[in-house]
């Protein structure tokens, strides 16, 4: 390496990490961060505290002196607390042996991929797709082979296992699916799942479920596992956050679920990667196991309302487009004549003083599309559709 190189240290960067591109929820997120008067619904994460049994479990472990390095995969107390939570809701004995806590649900799925792919290896990614998935897949070395979703008269998604099983090559190592799906808010059938694995299990390749959004339905049901169709050495790895259903997006705490005779691996990767999490949160997040369904029925029932009340004011303009979702707490839409995405939710920050994030973030193929988070408080949302509503109207009318 030349270190005189006028482009030192850019010049010395791998190709795989500087082609690396702005995340553009964030660019867009970056222009009103601050302005009270812009109602936020770009980014995924709802307005509510963490609640306060949650704050108050770690506040008690710090006064316990729990704020030392500890176990690689976790403390055993948490390890337990997320036994009995996937026994709890889908009736599955994962065992508190298969799993490790992870820094976050970004950090879950970059273990995973860290354990399973080398350079040149292909995934098979539904899209469109959140972009920390793809972007680490590339990180690694790995390449994305994209399967679009395909869309419904009804205005929904779904995906076509033959348009997956048709994109497999001999290169091809795993399949990741996010179900629910964000951006697009579909969920993957059992019926669906018992097939991929299957499938998966005829060529020997992996499959790593995302299960982040799995309580965010609006049908009365828990989303569907994997771990309930799959067997403990199945090649099958689990990612999950406590970002999302306990409202802790900045404690950074998520955890990922292994095969069998993995552990070393795992333990191995938290090592190297984050020595381990942050004692005191992981006993937060054994109470936010042990005593937080309630909240998360809360919080769903509230993103519920938001949902109707955004959907159903942006399908009723003839210049729009809904996809309503069947979970997570986002949607799509696309307004007749949106050529980018990326410009039209500038202008809808700059004149509707409403933050969305563009399609365009969630890979080629989403430019026409615009993505709103709709886990606020529901009287935010109201206001927010309202504005939306004001400016696509004013859009249609310009476009006649």
């Amino acid at each position: 390496m030349d270190y005189n190189d006028p482009e030192w240290p850019i010049a010395g960067t791998p190709e795989r990490i500087s082609r690396i591109e702005l995340n553009q929820i964030c660019d867009i997120a970056d222009l009103a961060r601050e302005d009270p008067d812009v109602i936020k619904l770009w980014i995924g994460e709802g307005d509510l505290p963490t609640p306060d049994f949650i704050k108050d479990a770690a506040v008690a472990a710090m006064q316990a002196g729990h704020t030392r390095y500890t176990y690689s995969h976790g403390v055993p107390a948490l390890r337990a607390a997320l036994d009995r939570y996937h026994k709890r809701h889908w009736n599955v004995d994962v065992g508190p042996n298969r799993f490790s806590v992870t820094a976050g649900g970004v950090q879950a799925i970059m273990q995973a991929f860290q354990a399973i792919i080398s350079p040149g290896d292909e995934v098979i990614v539904p899209v469109p797709a959140w972009p920390n998935l793809v972007e680490i897949i590339g990180i690694l070395g790995g390449t994305v082979v994209p399967v679009p979703y395909r869309t419904t008269g009804s205005g929904g998604f779904t995906l076509d296992l033959d348009d997956v099983y048709a994109a497999v090559t001999p290169r091809t190592r795993a399949i990741a699916i996010n179900s629910p799906s964000n951006p697009t808010g579909w969920i993957m059938p059992k019926e669906q799942m018992v097939e991929v694995r299957d499938f998966a299990r005829e060529r020997g390749l992996w499959i790593v479920s995302d299960e982040v959004y799995c309580h965010f339905t609006y049908d009365g049901t828990i989303a569907p596992s994997f771990l309930e169709v799959t067997e403990p050495t199945d090649r099958l790895l689990i990612t999950n956050t406590f970002s999302k259903n306990w409202c802790m997006t900045g404690w950074r705490i998520g955890w990922l679920i292994y095969p069998e005779g993995m552990s070393t691996v795992f333990d191995n990767l938290s090592q190297y990667n984050t020595t381990s999490v942050s004692t005191f949160s992981q006993y937060a997040a054994v109470a936010a196991l042990d005593q937080g369904d309630d909240f998360i029925r809360q919080l769903v029932e509230r993103s519920a309302r938001g949902r109707e009340i955004i959907c159903a004011t942006l399908d009723k303009l003839p210049n729009v487009k809904v996809f309503w979702p069947q979970g997570t707490f986002y949607f799509f839409f696309s307004v007749r004549g949106m050529n980018s995405g990326y410009e039209m939710a500038r202008r809808i920050l700059r004149e509707a003083g409403v933050g969305v994030a563009p399609g365009s973030a969630f890979g080629p193929g989403s430019e026409q599309y615009l993505r709103v988070c709709f886990a606020v408080d529901p009287a935010l949302i109201a206001e927010g559709a309202s504005r939306l509503e004001a400016f696509l109207r004013a859009q249609d009318s310009e476009a006649a």
